[in-house]
């Protein structure tokens, strides 16, 4: 029977499943034509060629997002590993360090081989960027991140955690195999760096820490760090392991800055002052005024005790302003007590810090004027290491400090940072010679050159020189035989308060 018959055609029943089939999503539906070539064969023909295209589409649609959702992947993962990593060296930062800490604790829990953290500091970094500028800075910082690397194993992370500080995280390694590798690192950076024409040496200082049962990795990160300032403190380019008396002793020091903040408001910081001495006559040129803290509870506490504290905190500032203010009033005392004094001069340490406030020349030149004291009598010493690497504003401060008439003292001369190209070029006018060059004076005949050569060197560069440390009859008379014409140390006197020492400045017989 013909369509024509009233009867339905069965295509058109196929027709419409094929368009809902197609609707549905099922591009790959295809409905049979029949023989007869009609219109609805037609439109037969039309929804086959729909579904092809359509499916076309589809699958070129599918290569597309596809493409798309791997370049956000790639995105991502790139945008992660900025997140975790140090843009210069390439290494993980403290976000990725620390998420690994975590992972190796939970996994060193279950496996039993604890982790370990080691954290390094270079020393003596900033010399470097303030002398040949950040960009030899940055070089010197990309090649120790590669000796770093260098010497760990591959399961391992090296950090950078900023500035010039590096960490390693050490998994399933024994405490010697730890320590093995702390000291490969130590070793790695005790090699020069060749930055384009110049060479450069920067050691480090290591801390490490070893993880025990409910330490976390914040307190891995706290234990290595306080190693590191240990080794610091002993006198860097050296490797401590963190036991629990330095976290005592760093509890320690905080107790020691909190009470260090009211010590000079509550009177317990005091003067006392050591002579410096014309070698040839034994008259006492000047003093050296030293700073004592008369605890109420830990009796008298030395300066090396709390001002390595004061200069990292900052307390060095409101310290060194109460010892000018201090001193030139008793140098004032001193003025009106014995007049003849006319040429007597007053030695103040400066530190870094100090050499860089705000206010300092016109806090020098205040007190000096109220207390009616000239310029020249007043000596401010300055570490060779701050002259040497002093920067712009520094050298700012020096020179109008000399054109006020302080005078400039290098202290600590032979400690290890002179450079003598420097030595004519610095605004000082006097050297202190390091007490650890006259060790073994009396018996050493190859010290006794040393040191010759050092005074004539100072003296070459117009410099006048003074001679720390002396103990014995036989050392002052050796220095004054090689031209050194002052000294000081405790065969000429110890440090005593003012009273005690106003006979003795006064032009005594010098006491032995």
């Amino acid at each position: 029977m013909s369509p024509g018959d009233g009867v339905e055609d069965p295509r058109l029943e196929q027709l419409v499943d094929g368009i809902v089939r197609l609707a549905a999503g099922e591009l790959n539906a295809r409905i049979e034509p029949s023989d007869q070539r009609d219109a609805i064969d037609a439109v037969i023909t039309g929804v086959n060629l729909l579904g092809e295209e359509l499916g076309h589409i589809y699958t070129d649609l599918e290569e597309r997002v596809a493409a798309r959702t791997a370049m956000l992947r790639r995105t991502q993962v790139e945008l992660e590993h900025m997140a975790k990593t140090d843009a210069l060296t390439g290494l993980a930062n403290r976000t990725l360090l620390n998420e690994r800490i975590q992972d190796a604790i939970r996994s060193g829990t279950d496996s039993g081989h604890a982790p370990a953290v080691l954290i390094l500091d270079l020393d003596s970094f900033k010399a470097i960027n303030d002398t040949l500028g950040h960009s030899a800075g940055d070089a010197v910082l990309v090649e120790v991140s590669r000796r770093l690397r260098s010497v760990v194993r591959a399961s391992d992370t090296v950090a950078r955690l900023g500035g010039d500080e590096f960490a390693a995280l050490i998994t399933g390694a024994s405490v010697d195999d730890v320590m093995l590798i702390a000291h490969r690192a130590w070793e790695a950076l005790q090699e020069s760096v060749d930055i384009g024409t110049e060479t450069v040496w920067t050691t480090g200082s290591i801390g490490i820490c070893l993880h025990d049962p409910g330490r976390s990795a914040e307190d891995l990160m706290r234990g290595a760090d306080i190693a590191m300032y240990q080794a610091k403190a002993e006198g860097r380019n050296t490797v401590q392991l963190f036991h629990p008396d330095m976290l005592n002793a760093v509890q320690e020091r905080s107790r020691i800055t909190a009470e260090l903040r009211m010590a000079a408001a509550t009177g317990q910081l005091a003067l006392h002052y050591q002579p410096v001495v014309e070698l040839a006559s034994g008259k006492v040129a000047g003093v050296e005024a030293l700073v004592r803290w008369h605890h109420p509870v830990r009796g008298t506490i030395m300066p090396d005790s709390f001002i390595g504290i004061a200069e990292e905190t900052g307390l060095i500032l409101e310290l060194g302003r109460w010892v000018l203010h201090e001193g030139i009033a008793q140098l004032s005392q001193w003025k009106h007590l014995a007049p003849q004094l006319t040429d007597f001069r007053l030695h103040i340490n400066l530190s870094a810090a100090e050499l860089l406030r705000s206010d300092l020349l016109a806090d020098v030149n205040e007190t000096l004027t109220k207390n009616d004291i000239e310029p020249s009598r007043l000596v401010l010493e300055i570490t060779e290491s701050v002259l040497m690497s002093r920067r712009t504003g520094e050298q700012q401060v020096l020179e109008k400090l000399r054109a006020l008439g302080v005078g400039l003292q290098i202290d600590d001369f032979g400690t290890g940072y002179s450079s003598i190209s420097y030595l004519r070029e610095i605004p000082a006018e006097t050297v202190k010679v390091d007490h650890s060059l006259i060790k073994n004076l009396e018996t050493d005949p190859q010290q006794q050159k040393f040191v010759s050569a050092i005074l004539q060197l100072i003296s070459a560069a117009e410099l006048e020189a003074i001679v720390e440390g002396i103990e014995t009859a036989e050392q002052a008379a050796r220095l004054q035989a090689m031209g050194c014409l002052y000294g000081q140390g405790y065969y000429y006197g110890r440090p005593a308060p003012a009273a005690a020492i106003l006979d003795r400045i006064s032009g005594s017989e010098p006491q032995r």
